[in-house]
């Protein structure tokens, strides 16, 4: 099993040595530098492991009923990674909204703009008004999957979630002050936080790492001990707050890559043994069928779809799948990987761009499409303080080069300015529509030839939004729901709306980056012992 790291200094580290130099670790006379216990991270709250590695991508599919030909098969490979047990449910999005209401009391446009839009369950045939004033508030459905949410709203709920599972690492822990402390023991009248600029701001994770959280109601009893000459002391010893190398802050919550979610859909851990794939898998379990072939559940379906015309449930007193919309969350069993509903109940978001796939457009180590490289906007670049928006929350700006820039060019592009989004907010993706405006071809007169995936197109190979309806503002969805045939429970099928859109038949789970060996549980597999430096010893 994987351990967690603690926040103390382990004892094999107390005269642990540079290899390099010879000086002593974690020594206050000689510089201070210090080295944590190094050991494999555990994964953040609702996430199971999943040890990565090669498969084919698309490989799964076995027809193309709906003609797109969007998808070629090509063998890639997926470092390990942790993904969410289940998909986020309406009750982890009632406390994300109810903390949203908490903290900005008065904002009543970011509590607006992060409800879900419950008008997808409405339709012109059909009475479903039951759902849409009842799916996401009412106690009876607080544990089935949030719906009507948008690619952008799934995103903004994994930065909040991200800050809100770091927060409580640190105060639980007592490097930031507890709860009750930062809320006056109890008593009312929360203390107040200094964010560094004379005002109160919500903890963030990428603020917090640069320094600028300290003060009242963030400086916890239990902070860690700065062992640096420069430190000065603010009580009985030197403090200072966690940083990415003490291995405390945990990686960031994001939707899954489209070839990752794919992957962990198949869950071909279950039926590997020596490198060797036993079977092939249609579908997230063994088999050609939908229904389950053990003996106590003989012939029940093993997951939430429609089997056709007019039947999402089967016949009264016998329901198939026990479903007439969506369902639970941990409903049916999980996958090899631990991972519930990776076919059908509802179609889950993935961080991709959809394009229509082919051989040469693509790299087979993580593949991803999507990136849109922005940096944090300085403040004071002489200080290396982080500009903040009105949620505390850093300010990106569009990268200007592909690599560290000169000191010289990173202070004069500081003091011209950089050029942030439209009214001061970050252009870091979110403003995709001016992003696909300022990179849409142009056709400069010539004649438009394409074939089936671009490659003889005579004007340019990538003229998706000019003469498609496909854009860089089209995302991938993945994974059949309540409402799809068996077909679409295939993991290797891909559809595509837009970032903005919603409906009552797609969610998401979140995901997260494992950092460190890529193997899970090395237990009784050989391998080759990492051996430890020697010692150095002056004579």
């Amino acid at each position: 099993m994987m351990l967690g790291i603690g926040a103390l200094l382990s004892s094999c580290t107390k005269h642990q040595a540079s290899e390099k130099t010879g000086m002593r670790y974690n020594d206050k006379y000689n510089g201070g530098f210090q080295v944590f216990r190094k050991t494999h991270p555990a994964p953040g709250p609702g996430l199971v492991p999943i040890e990565g590695g090669t498969f084919v991508l698309g490989g799964s599919a076995d027809q193309d009923v709906v003609y797109e030909y969007n998808n070629v098969r090509r063998r890639v490979t997926v470092p390990s990674f942790y993904m969410d047990e289940t998909e986020v449910s309406n009750i982890n999005w009632l406390e994300y909204l109810h903390w949203l209401r908490t903290n900005f009391p008065d904002d009543q446009e970011l509590y607006y703009n992060a409800l879900p839009d419950t008008l997808v369950w409405r339709r012109p045939l059909s009475y479903n008004e039951p759902y849409v004033n009842n799916y996401l508030r009412h106690p009876a459905f607080q544990d089935y999957p949030v719906v009507g949410v948008t690619w952008e709203q799934a995103n903004d709920y994994c930065v909040w979630r991200t800050d809100r599972m770091n927060e409580n690492i640190l105060r639980e822990k007592g490097i930031m002050a507890t709860w009750k402390d930062k809320n006056g023991n109890g008593k009312g009248g929360a203390a107040t936080a200094s964010a560094g600029n004379g005002s109160s701001s919500p903890f963030n994770t990428e603020i917090y790492l640069n320094g600028q959280l300290r003060g009242q109601g963030y400086d916890g009893k239990h902070m860690l001990t700065d062992l640096s000459p420069n430190a000065k002391a603010t009580g009985k010893r030197p403090t200072r707050t966690a940083r990415v190398e003490d291995g405390i802050i945990k990686q960031a919550y994001r939707l899954p890559t489209e070839a990752e979610w794919e992957y962990a859909a198949l869950g071909l851990a279950g039926n590997t043994q020596f490198e060797n794939i036993e079977n092939g898998r249609v579908y997230p379990w063994d088999g050609m069928g939908v229904r389950s072939a053990k003996r106590q559940t003989r012939g029940m379906i093993l997951a939430n779809f429609k089997r056709g015309d007019g039947d999402n449930m089967g016949v009264g007193g016998y329901l198939n799948d026990k479903a007439d919309i969506t369902a639970p969350v941990r409903s049916y069993p999980p996958n090899d990987f631990g991972l519930y509903n990776m076919a059908g109940n509802v179609n889950e978001w993935t961080f991709d761009t959809y394009r229509q796939m082919s051989f040469e457009d693509i790299e087979d180590f993580n593949p991803f499409r999507g990136n849109e490289y922005a940096n944090k906007r300085l403040a004071d670049p002489t200080k290396g303080v982080y500009a903040k928006d009105k949620y505390g929350r850093p300010i990106y700006d569009p990268a200007k080069s592909n690599k560290k820039l000169k000191w010289s060019e990173l202070q004069a592009m500081q003091n011209g300015g950089g050029q942030p989004g439209a009214n001061g907010a970050p252009a870091n993706g979110n403003n995709a529509a001016a992003t696909t405006a300022a990179n849409s071809p142009k056709n400069s007169g010539k004649p438009f030839r394409a074939d089936q995936r671009g490659f003889a197109d005579s004007v340019n190979t990538t003229l998706y939004g000019t003469t498609t309806l496909v854009n860089d503002r089209s995302k991938v969805y993945k994974g059949g729901s309540w409402n799809d045939r068996a077909f679409w429970l295939n993991p290797a099928t891909r559809r595509f709306m837009d970032q903005d859109e919603a409906s009552a038949e797609v969610g998401f789970r979140c995901a997260m980056d494992m950092v460190g060996a890529p193997e899970i549980n090395p237990q009784g597999k050989p391998h080759f012992p990492v051996k430890k430096a020697k010692p150095f010893k002056a004579k």
